[in-house]
């Protein structure tokens, strides 16, 4: 069954509004700067291990996200937000290059540079150089880029962000960050901050140092095309927040869900500098940015709600892969719309490639599509009729409605997603003709796929087949935020 796409503003003549009133208004026709040959900025704003259900805009009401939701007010609202893995390395690797990780052999996350995975060549730990970054790809057309934050796609200098096409780099090659210190000759969480532009100052708190070199980087290439990779690692572990931020959430009882509040919120706050920067220097109507999360929240680790849905990150479950998502460029897209069919965080480089006049070259496939076409209605067509998932243990395909699971230990769990969003009911024996399709379907693509180019710590293999047996909150919790 295709979804609708349910405006939540009149089209006609859609009105554009900012935090202090209206800036813009457009009807019939919208005029794209991507089609009028000035080269948008682009900026994808990465949450590290956000719940589904966080967000105000999602429906949260105990967590106040106001510039997350301001976001999705002007912007487009992805219902059907999905990444392409259910933890962090993957995922990112698909995010970077348009093409599912899976197909280039980044199939499982990616260990510490302290602790490499015995038995696989470190050379190859990481994303591979044959497969470009959006940033290679955009840098030739006149981009400036910039990471700030978290990279986790490698640690050997051949996978280094500054030789994958960013021109700057604030940030860390590992998967998490201790919040608050950095030691010279840290490891993992402890690893120094690295910078090419500057001598990195001491870490004050994690999020608003990263928000420090965003505005920043933003001030400094205001006059060219630019791409900001906003890499946050809030609200990933280690659950460390503010005296300040966890004052305003004293009201939650539980420890760890009121430091992912506080955590969550200084995020927002710093999302929140990005868009005055970018006010400031008259950039609004001309960037367009991506808000999303890297995957699912791990409930188990965070205590993040990934309400309405089943699971959380590391299972295909709805939980670990259907991510909040918003896309914002005013003056161009709609404001306030909500677009209900399935998109995927593969379609974000091929859309930036495609409004930057950029070319698919040789034998490029992307995985993705420019996904403005669909926004604005030129293709009524829904992007993808079926998107499939590969992560270690597990397996999944999703067509139109229907979805499949494949795992190690028991029969195929088939969902009907248009009816049971929440994948309570296994309706695969009942409708058995329909999960012999997928099962081989899925099946024809896995053994198309190349062996993984390295494996994560075995114990993950339980780790992650246990996630499926859990019981997880599917509705918001009841008090409110002060």
């Amino acid at each position: 069954m295709k979804h609708s796409i349910a405006f939540t503003c009149i089209f006609s003549c859609t009105f554009l509004i900012d935090a202090e009133g209206v800036i813009g208004s457009q009807s019939g026709d919208i005029d794209s700067p991507g089609v009028s040959g000035k080269k948008p900025n682009y900026i994808i704003i990465l949450a590290d291990d956000l719940g589904f259900g966080d967000v105000g805009f999602n429906g949260s009401t105990q967590i106040k996200t106001p510039n997350m939701d301001h976001l999705a007010k002007i912007g487009v609202m992805f219902t059907q937000g999905y990444v392409s893995s259910a933890v962090c390395a993957p995922s990112r690797a698909g995010l970077m290059t348009g093409i599912n990780q899976v197909k280039f052999g980044f199939d499982n996350n990616l260990g510490g540079h302290e602790h490499y995975q015995p038995g696989f060549d470190p050379e190859y730990m990481g994303l591979p150089v044959s497969v470009k970054t959006i940033a290679e790809r955009l840098n030739p057309l006149g981009y400036v880029s910039g990471l700030i934050g978290k990279w986790h796609l490698g640690y050997e200098p051949h996978h280094h962000p500054l030789n994958r096409g960013f021109d700057e780099f604030w940030g860390y090659q590992g998967g998490g960050h201790d919040y608050f210190r950095s030691e010279p000759d840290g490891e993992g969480y402890l690893s120094p901050i690295e910078s090419n532009y500057k001598t990195p100052q001491p870490i004050t708190y994690l999020t608003d140092d990263k928000g420090d070199e965003c505005v920043g980087f933003i001030h400094r290439h205001k006059d060219q095309p630019f791409f900001l990779f906003a890499s946050f690692n809030a609200p990933h572990t280690p659950m460390q927040a503010t005296k300040e931020d966890l004052e305003l959430y004293k009201h939650i009882e539980d420890t760890r869900r009121r430091t992912y509040a506080a955590m969550v919120h200084r995020l927002d706050v710093n999302i929140g500098r990005i868009l005055s920067a970018l006010k400031e220097n008259g950039l609004c109507e001309k960037t367009l940015i991506v808000f999303l999360s890297d995957n699912g929240g791990p409930v188990t680790s965070n205590a993040s709600i990934n309400a309405p849905y089943n699971g959380q990150k590391g299972t295909l479950l709805e939980g670990g892969i259907h991510v909040p998502f918003v896309m914002s460029w005013p003056g161009t897209l709609p404001a306030g719309l909500t677009y209900s069919n399935p998109v995927s965080s593969l379609d974000i480089t091929p859309t930036f490639l495609d409004l930057a006049g950029g070319e698919i070259e040789g034998d490029d496939i992307f995985c993705g599509v420019n996904l403005i076409p669909f926004i604005l209605g030129t293709n009524p067509e829904p992007p993808h009729e079926e998107l499939k998932w590969r992560f270690t243990i597990s397996a999944a395909i999703r067509d139109g409605d229907w979805k499949l699971i494949r795992l190690p230990d028991r029969l195929p769990m088939l969902f009907h997603l248009g009816v049971d969003p929440s994948e309570q009911n296994n309706v695969a024996l009942e409708n058995i003709e329909k999960t012999k399709v997928l099962l081989q379907r899925l099946g024809e693509w896995d053994v198309s796929l190349p062996h993984p180019l390295f494996l994560e710590g075995a114990r993950w293999k339980r780790v992650s087949l246990d996630r499926y047996d859990e019981v997880y909150q599917l509705q918001q919790p009841n008090d409110i935020a002060h």
